[in-house]
């Protein structure tokens, strides 16, 4: 049967005035080059008072709308690279802070890879609305992602708008985050981590605890411990564990789509990227919104793991087991039989099935959907979270194939045994054609999760690694063009 895919008519482009204020050190960046600090500093000190004072006014007045608490912001850079810059004068920790500081557009270059849930305030809405979140890859200078977000409302008569984004950008507090033993030595051992040093900080810490625990623990250690070949080395990688789990909490007041999740740990110091957000129900019926994401160093992925019940604090932590040592895992919405899962592609190339008893801990993989058909050869994986219906668990995928081209499709799996594939879709749902070949990253559509309203299935997709579309399609029709799995 002809299935009808309608386009919404709307699209999300990236906007170059969405900027953040971050740290700026002359010469670390430059391969080859060494820090310029010390003379940066010294040539802002010789300013005569008069000309800082001009100079700060207008810093302010240029810059101050575009970011919020902007004096304050240069301020403490300025106490970054010369401590007693806050107790000088307030016009020279201006000019000094400044100095230091460089504005990062984080959808200057792209903006895709959306995923979407149900908007906890559904209030205001007329009959047969929805209100929904929407998380969106947002790509910089050098390709680094961030996470922002945005609202959309499906109207009654099958019909998407998002709402507008504001500026300026908030920046989330970050502060420490909490840790178990246990989680803390599985996060240890996953990354080859757990030597003796790391086991005798283990035993002085209790059952749970923080980072600034961790270094209490470690000013403690005999003198021996670190004096021995490579324990310094040893003792930075607990430390860099410790910090890599963190809370982020927005200013009260901020609107979502001022909202902006910048890269905090070092694991994640190139970007974070593609979260696929579920809206997750407890065992006691309780609500919270879980997202899995990726995070790059500069060489290496992991997936970690975001937790908020408002969208404005956010719990960041890092997940363990094999499945997390790769991108693009979803988790499902409840638990199974006693068990969370998550689709996964540990193998770089299929779809596979993971479970947990504590969400943190990831491992018994077993094979869901391989690559069989051209349009996926070259792999294949999900595109969201696995969406529940009265059929079975409904998953989007995505596959490439020739002329690495990207389309997105679908897959059936059994609700009691998530691991069965019970119908699957044997062509793309979407694939990019015409002028939506063209992008950042050509022939790409993909989806970091969609969302069934009323009988529709709502798909928003970034579009060439770009900017963002969306198209929806009946869910009656889709399952009957879906071909039964014996």
């Amino acid at each position: 049967m002809t299935l009808e895919v309608r386009d919404a008519g709307v699209e999300l482009r990236h906007d170059a005035a969405r900027v953040v204020a971050n740290l700026f050190t002359p010469g670390d960046s430059t391969p080859g080059s060494t820090s310029r600090t010390l003379r940066v500093v010294e040539r802002v000190l010789a300013i005569p008072v008069e000309a800082l004072a001009t100079a700060a006014a207008r810093i302010l007045e240029d810059f101050g709308e575009r970011h919020i608490g902007l004096r304050e912001t240069l301020v403490a850079n300025a106490s970054k690279v010369h401590p007693a810059a806050h107790d000088s004068d307030p016009d020279l920790a201006v000019v000094l802070g400044a100095a230091f500081t460089a504005e990062h557009a984080i959808e200057g270059a792209a903006l895709c890879n959306p995923s979407v849930v149900p908007h906890p305030d559904q209030t205001g809405l007329a009959p047969g609305e929805l209100r929904m979140v929407v998380s969106l890859r947002s790509i910089g200078e050098g390709h680094v992602s961030a996470i922002s977000f945005c609202t959309a409302v499906i109207g009654a008569d099958r019909t998407w708008t998002f709402g507008d984004r504001l500026l300026p950008l908030a920046r989330a507090v970050i502060s420490e985050g909490e840790w178990q033993a246990e989680h803390l030595q599985r996060a240890l051992e996953h990354h080859g981590e757990l030597t003796e040093v790391a086991r005798v900080v283990l035993q002085g810490l209790g059952t749970r605890f923080k980072s600034s625990d961790i270094e209490k623990v470690i000013s403690r250690l005999p003198v021996d411990f670190l004096t021995h070949y490579d324990s310094r080395a040893k003792v930075e990688a607990v430390r860099l564990i410790g910090r890599s789990a963190y809370d982020a909490t927005f200013p009260g007041g901020s609107d979502l789509s001022q909202r902006v999740l910048l890269p905090a740990a070092d694991e994640e110091r190139h970007g974070v990227e593609d979260a696929r957000f579920v809206r997750f129900i407890g065992d006691a019926g309780e609500i919270e919104y879980r997202a899995s994401y990726t995070a790059y160093d500069g060489r290496t992925i992991t997936s970690r793991l975001l937790i908020t019940t408002d969208f404005e604090t956010f719990r960041v932590h890092r997940l363990t087991g094999a499945p997390s040592r790769t991108k693009g895992m979803a988790f499902f919405p409840r638990r199974i039989g006693g068990w969370l899962y998550a689709l996964t592609r540990s193998d770089g190339e299929s779809t596979l099935l993971a479970r947990s008893r504590d969400g943190l801990d990831w491992d018994d993989e077993v094979p869901v959907h391989a690559p069989t058909r051209l349009w996926e050869v070259v792999q294949t994986g999900n595109s969201g979270v696995p969406i529940e219906t009265d059929r079975g668990w409904l998953v989007l995928t995505h596959g490439v194939g020739p002329m690495r081209r990207y389309g997105l499709g679908a897959i059936l799996l059994d609700l009691d045994d998530p691991s069965r594939v019970i119908a699957e879709l044997d062509r793309p749902l979407l694939e990019p054609r015409g002028v939506e070949q063209n992008g950042y990253v050509p022939n790409v559509v993909y989806s970091c999760g969609g969302l069934v309203h009323d009988g529709v299935l709502w798909v928003p997709h970034g579009v060439g690694d770009d900017h963002i579309r969306v198209v929806s399609v009946v869910l009656e029709d889709l399952f009957d063009a879906m071909t039964p799995v014996s």
